[in-house]
């Protein structure tokens, strides 16, 4: 086993909870029953980490082997690092035709064609998720696998999620996804986040989004609602028509987890008795950024709650309702009022 097949291993069992090491070595299948038995799983990691190497190294496990762990460890850990979505268009009229094996032998023959020194693994999940690892090299300097990048698509829909792609790849990545998947082009889908699961959610629609009928749960308030029945009727329809905002914008139920929105800005100042401002040339510019742990959530509870008023404003619902999550506001031009466009 040599020092860079070491590293890739160290760094897949560094990463790995213990409690999560034992389940995930026995789906490998590479060690036997009496190695995993001599495993203790209660010993510090980096006690773990080197009986697991020996292992390895007594069975004489190559390459394949590690990176096959490593991508069983992504799959099933899809929430790490930042993914970032992109878009395919212009589908090909046999487009919807293409199969997984059709699609794996024109991506590994376009970018073996391009680069001279490229590893590319493919597994299709449960899920029908196709996961692709690509350790890059090029024409003098062999594939760095410890620095591979992730593509995760599902056969025909439009989306592809990329992790940890350097700038100098983009094309040849973008090329191949293109050329195997029979669409014209890609784009990028202005959409990125810690989390694969909650970005499959919101492009592949996988969570409720559906207007509520005239029987949805009205929130409960805090404090008493007023005795007076013609106030109380008022303040409970107030109530349900935050709530059916709420979920017209953000969805009914569970939402994806993303965590950021960001808005840039590059507009004018239309305000009046202010020329100095007014007759400005340069646009302002400026970067508007919400956090959150779980931000559809706290959009979706700050309506309801009556904390921002209603109806909520397109730039906040274009999250769920465009799926994406970068957004640029400008000024539609000169001469026209100071309505702003997300681009």
């Amino acid at each position: 086993m040599d020092a860079q097949v070491r590293s890739v291993l160290y760094r897949v069992i560094r990463r790995i909870p213990n409690k999560n090491i034992e389940n995930l070595l026995k789906k490998w299948n590479c060690l036997s029953t009496d190695q995993l038995y001599a495993l203790d799983y209660t010993r510090p990691k980096w006690v773990i980490v080197e009986h697991v190497i020996s292992f390895c190294e007594e069975n004489r496990l190559n390459l394949k082997h590690i990176t096959n762990l490593e991508m069983m460890y992504h799959i099933e850990n899809p929430d790490q690092g930042i993914w970032h979505a992109c878009q395919l268009t212009e589908a090909q009229d046999d487009a919807v035709c293409v199969e997984l094996t059709q699609f794996k032998e024109q991506f590994k023959a376009h970018l073996h064609g391009v680069i001279r020194h490229i590893s590319i693994k493919m597994k299709k999940h449960e899920d029908e998720a196709i996961w692709i690892r690509i350790a890059w090299g090029d024409n003098f300097s062999k594939p760095n696998h410890l620095k591979p990048t992730y593509v995760v698509h599902h056969l025909h829909t439009s989306y592809v999620f990329i992790s940890n792609l350097m700038a100098k790849h983009k094309i040849f990545l973008c090329q191949a996804l293109v050329i195997a998947t029979k669409h014209g082009s890609i784009k990028d889908g202005h959409l990125s986040t810690r989390s694969l699961t909650a970005m499959r959610e919101l492009l592949l629609r996988r969570y409720q989004q559906v207007f509520p009928n005239a029987h949805s749960r009205i929130l409960q308030e805090r404090n008493a609602l007023p005795s007076h029945p013609c106030i109380g009727k008022e303040h409970s329809d107030h109530e349900e028509m935050r709530y059916l905002m709420s979920c017209e914008a953000f969805g009914h139920g569970p939402t994806p987890k993303l965590e950021t929105a960001v808005y840039r800005l590059e507009t004018r100042y239309r305000g009046n008795g202010n020329n100095t401002l007014s007759d400005r040339e340069e646009f302002f510019r400026g970067v508007v950024r919400f956090s959150s742990s779980s931000l559809l959530d706290s959009l979706h509870h700050c309506v309801a709650s009556g904390m921002a008023e209603g109806p909520v404003t397109p730039l906040l619902s274009a999250i769920t309702q465009r799926g994406r999550n970068y957004f640029v506001i400008t000024d539609k031009g000169p001469g026209v009022s100071s309505q702003a466009s997300a681009q």
